[in-house]
């Protein structure tokens, strides 16, 4: 037979659950490098510069299934306005499509533009 625990009861702490990415979503984290930049010429452009609609680079933290050409450690190029936003034990972390990724940058050489980071 199956009890109901007394609802004045304090209730044990919920155990934590393993996010696992379905299908062809990539889970990412956002490169700490928001803050001032500097220009090739060495100009300072601070923060709240106003830009033209910028890429970002992001960590890949998890993939789904049937995500082909992107794995776990990745760093990623991709628009982070067009990302839906999702918050995890107080960090911001952004879900995409594989598609949506511009372009990766690993250690992994393939098919490369000879460009590094």
């Amino acid at each position: 037979m199956t009890r109901v625990s007394d609802p004045n009861t304090s209730l044990p702490t919920a155990a934590k659950l393993e996010i696992q990415m379905l299908h062809d979503r990539v889970l990412a984290r956002l490169s700490g490098e928001e803050g001032e930049r500097r220009s090739s010429g060495g100009i300072v452009i601070p923060a709240t510069a106003q830009v033209a609609r910028r890429l970002a680079w992001g960590d890949v933290l998890g993939v789904g299934n049937n995500v082909r050409n992107v794995k776990v450690g990745d760093r990623v190029l991709f628009n982070p306005d067009d990302q839906l936003e999702v918050e995890i034990q107080g960090e911001a972390y952004l879900v995409m499509r594989e598609r949506d990724i511009h372009a990766m940058a690993s250690e992994r050489t393939e098919h490369g533009t000879g460009l590094y980071l």
